[in-house]
Parts: structure tokens; sequence; C-alpha cells
């Protein structure tokens, strides 16, 4: 298998991203595709001391899709950028994954429009996983689809259950519907349609979800609209955060609680471990043609390995076939 990454896409790039690139070659077994700055990518592999298992291929290119460039220039002004170049390798078959760190809007473009979408699909969405006490559940969509219709959030259910089954190997994953109560009335209009259309649909769907009941991973996989999943990941971002940051304060106050600290000290990185984004790697864009994940913006090396590892195994895992499976079922 070869996996095609955006060496130049992301915070850290490109020392970070060719870094975890490696990792994930030699850990995976796996061919590895860089696009951007060869001189650059080819100092960062000397000076790192870097040896990758197989063959290492890069494409040279020395644009770079800025954050704050419109995800359309992808298209044309930016055609020949390092994210643009790693599409190519995607469409043409000279990769069988993608996996970018950049920006998420020209992601989006590129999947949408590149790779192009599943047939059926309404809008492709970005599907990310969220610790919890009971491991991982998935949140989708988290920002591709600002506005959706519900039955693009039916789709997102069905898309969102393949994933859930093939790489997490979750048998039956339940799937809910963020909302402001339980009952199946609660809602605007947009939540009331999706709520019968998701329990018409081919799967394990166990009605609406409460933000609050969210985090307890009450089910396998939560579905919204983009706007509102965005809203939710950010807060529970930010929440875990500040969290950790006043128990970091607590137990320093004075030398009781540092003698405590020590006590617990293996439990808290341990959980501080569970709570870590880098852990997961990235998020998939399901509804494409081809396997795309979407690393964190700030990924490290560590957090780079796993996306690749994550695409490794969505792909392996015959993700797209299941959704176009599923897909036809309904059709039919």
């Amino acid at each position: 298998m070869r996996v095609v990454v955006d060496a130049f896409g992301g915070d850290n790039s490109p020392v970070e991203i060719v870094k975890g690139a490696c990792l994930a070659s030699n850990e995976c077994k796996i061919d590895i595709t860089l696009t951007g700055d060869k001189e650059k990518i080819e100092a960062v592999i000397k000076d790192n001391n870097l040896k990758f298992y197989g063959d290492l291929k890069i494409v040279h290119c020395t644009d770079v899709m800025d954050m704050h460039d419109d995800p359309t220039t992808l298209l044309k002004a930016h055609k020949e950028s390092s994210m643009a170049m790693a599409f190519a390798e995607l469409c043409e078959d000279r990769a069988d994954a993608f996996v970018s760190a950049g920006s998420t809007g020209a992601v989006v473009v590129g999947g949408t429009l590149l790779v192009k979408r599943i047939k059926g699909v309404k809008r492709p969405a970005l599907a990310g996983m969220i610790p919890s006490p009971n491991g991982h559940y998935m949140l989708m969509d988290m920002g591709a689809n600002a506005e959706c219709r519900p039955e693009m959030i039916a789709q997102f259910g069905i898309m969102a259950s393949a994933y859930m089954k093939g790489v997490e190997g979750r048998e039956n994953p339940t799937i809910g519907l963020l909302n402001i109560g339980t009952e199946d009335s609660k809602g605007g209009e947009l939540q009331k349609e999706s709520y019968a259309l998701l329990k018409e649909a081919p799967i394990n769907f166990v009605g609406n979800i409460e933000s609050r009941e969210m985090p307890k991973g009450v089910c396998d996989a939560v579905v919204t609209d983009g706007f509102t999943g965005n809203i939710a990941l950010k807060l529970i971002e930010g929440t875990s955060i500040t969290l950790f940051k006043l128990i970091k304060n607590a137990l320093y106050k004075n030398i009781f609680n540092k003698l405590a600290a020590l006590v617990i000290k293996k439990d808290l990185y341990a959980l501080k471990s569970m709570m870590d984004s880098s852990e997961v790697g990235g998020a998939p864009l399901l509804g494409v043609r081809k396997t795309v994940i979407k690393a964190h913006g700030n990924s490290d090396a560590k957090a780079l390995k796993n996306a690749i590892k994550q695409a490794v195994k969505f792909t392996e895992a015959n993700v797209i076939g299941n959704i176009t499976e599923a897909l036809a079922k309904i059709k039919d």
C-alpha cells in the first residue's frame, strides 16, 4: 500500500510531517509519497537521520496552500501546491490513500471536486473520533457542511455506521442524533425530519442525544449538521484543555497537593493520554471515492503517524465499498 502525504500541510510542516510519515512507514510497512519542496524534504530526512520502509517517492513542488487561502483556489491558483499534487497522486491511482494536516476547507474541496463523491452521496462529511470513558465515539459532521438537509444527515448516519463497524470493529454500532432533548418531537424541522429518516435507515438508530450525554459515550456515533458539530467539537476541546489546566493549578497550589499529585501521577498521565487528540490521528472525509484523511492542523510526528495508520486501516477495511453498498440498498 502507498499513502501520499502533503508534506507542507499544517503548522509543524515539513519537519513533523516528514518524521510522522517515516514512523508510519516503518510501523505499517507501507510505501510513502511526500509532496512539497524536494530540497527541504530531503534536508529534514538527512538532519533527522530518517529511514523509510519500502519505497519513498517525493513529488517536487514549491507552492503551498495557506490556511487563510480561499479553499477553492486549490483548483486553479494553487493547482500545483503540495496539497493539490497529493490529490493528483490519489486521483491518478498512484496512491491508495491521502493524508494532510492542511486547510480543512481545501481538503473538503479537493475530496469533493477532485476525488469525487460516492454515487448517491449528497455531501461528504468530516467524521472525527472523540475520547470518552468507554474509549472513543464518532462525531459527524465536524464542519464540512455548515448547512444540511435531512437526507444528508441520514446519510451521515449510514456512513458513520459503516466506519465504526469496518474500522473500529464494533458490531451493530449505535447511532444518535444530536438534539436539544431526547423526545422525537424535539428540535427544529431539520432535526425532526432527520429523526424520521434515520429511524427508517438500515442502521442501529437509538434516537436523540443531548449534548451533555455526548462525553459519556452513550452511543458509537453522533450525527448532526456541520455547524452544530463544529461548535460541539471545539467546546469539548476547549473544556478539556481548561479542565486539565485547573487540575494542574490545584495540584501545584501547595506542598500537600504536590505530594498528593505524586501519588496519582501515573493515573493523571493515563487520563491525559486518553484525552490526547494525537492518539486518534485525523478525521476521514466520508462520502468520497477514495481514502482522504484530514489530520489536525497542529499535528506533531505522533499525530501524523496515527493519521496515516488510520488511513491504512480505513483502506484495508473497505469502508468505501461498505458505504457504497449500504446506499445502494436504500436506493433499491
